[in-house]
């Protein structure tokens, strides 16, 4: 079995917040949730974020729960299989109540990302990467030129 992550996000208003991941492609796993304190909201067969009231969020945690508007301890960062992916989500974020680019757009060639907050603050890259350019790149050697990887 693969590794899984469980996303622990404290939001406000749950139903608010739900809906808010559905509308980035998420769906909402009934076994663990109940509408009321917590929503399992499956963005993979890997990657799960755990909607959970503050009052549910607490249960787990002795530690204040940070306003994720005014303080940072965490960016999270999904992967996307192109450039035009990661404009769709950042566009479905903003679509969906959240904001769009609170960071720099990066892009590097190779690399391309942009962020959104959801509407409790919390703060998500999202990346496109051509690992092979990418290998170049990180080595410091030259990219092929066109003709030189064309047969001729």
């Amino acid at each position: 079995m693969s590794k899984m992550i469980f996303v622990n996000l404290p939001v406000t208003d749950l139903a608010r917040s739900t809906a808010f991941y559905q509308a980035l492609g998420a769906t909402r796993n009934d076994q663990f949730s109940d509408d009321s304190t917590a929503n399992c909201l499956v963005l993979s067969d890997t990657i799960h974020v755990m909607a959970l009231t503050h009052e549910k969020y607490a249960q787990f945690t002795s530690k204040p729960i940070a306003d994720a508007h005014a303080t940072s301890q965490v960016l999270l960062c999904l992967s996307c299989t192109s450039r035009a992916e990661v404009d769709d989500a950042v566009e479905n974020a903003a679509a969906a109540g959240g904001k769009a680019d609170p960071g720099a757009i990066q892009d590097f060639g190779f690399m391309y990302g942009r962020s959104f907050e959801d509407p409790d603050g919390h703060h998500w890259e999202v990346m496109w990467m051509d690992l092979e350019a990418a290998k170049v790149a990180m080595s410091g050697e030259s990219a092929p030129a066109a003709s030189e990887t064309e047969p001729a």
